[in-house]
């Protein structure tokens, strides 16, 4: 798992400024599982926790409130 982007997801500072594919990696890393991609959408589920994320791009960052939604689930689960 990459540390720095864990760090940064949980450090409620960077939201905006996350790369996305360090994001998608660290979403695998914590136990999700890539299910679809419908166009831009990719989603997750976790099978562990029966929770899904759905994420896209934004250029090469990810989306803010889908940053702030990961660590929500982070935070509940105990990932």
């Amino acid at each position: 798992m990459n540390k720095k982007t864990y760090n940064d997801v949980m450090s409620e500072k960077s939201d905006n400024n996350i790369h996305f594919n360090d994001f998608r990696n660290l979403i695998v890393d914590l136990g999700f599982d890539f299910i679809r991609q419908n166009g831009s959408h990719m989603q997750y589920f976790h099978c562990g926790h029966h929770v899904f994320m759905n994420i896209q791009n934004d250029g090469s960052k990810a989306k803010g409130y889908e940053v702030r939604q990961l660590r929500k689930i982070i935070l509940k689960f105990g990932l």
